[in-house]
């Protein structure tokens, strides 16, 4: 069974950090672009930041450029989302995803495997 796991979501004061950690369990995702996406109450689900197949390449939405960092270890099939800076607005479940593809994608669509997400709520 393939699954991604997903941890490090909590509770943080604005300013803070989090690291979010995403393991890939049941096959490897080396070979595939890896995404964050996030979701908020009563909001769609939104591309927060995406890494390609070697780490060469990353894209992030407007909204976390220059505060969040996605990377990836291939050999540890895991994926991580470092977040500084953190704001309210960031508040949402986030979600770890496997691409269909080897470079990055905004598309939710693009995306054929899920975790379950986790928890990241910012307090002012």
């Amino acid at each position: 069974q393939v699954q991604l796991v997903e941890s490090g979501g909590g509770l943080v004061q604005a300013g803070g950090s989090l690291r979010l950690s995403c393991a890939a369990v049941g096959r490897t995702f080396s070979s595939y672009g890896m995404g964050w996406f996030r979701q908020a109450p009563g909001k769609e689900r939104e591309f927060v930041a995406g890494i390609s197949w070697s780490g060469g390449s990353r894209d992030y939405a407007d909204s976390v450029k220059g505060r969040f960092t996605v990377s990836r270890e291939s050999a540890k099939n895991t994926v991580a989302l470092q977040m500084n800076s953190l704001q309210r607005e960031d508040t949402a479940v986030y979600f770890c995803a496997a691409s269909r593809v080897p470079v990055v994608v905004r598309n939710r669509s693009e995306y054929a495997y899920w975790g379950q997400g986790t928890q990241v709520t910012v307090s002012s």
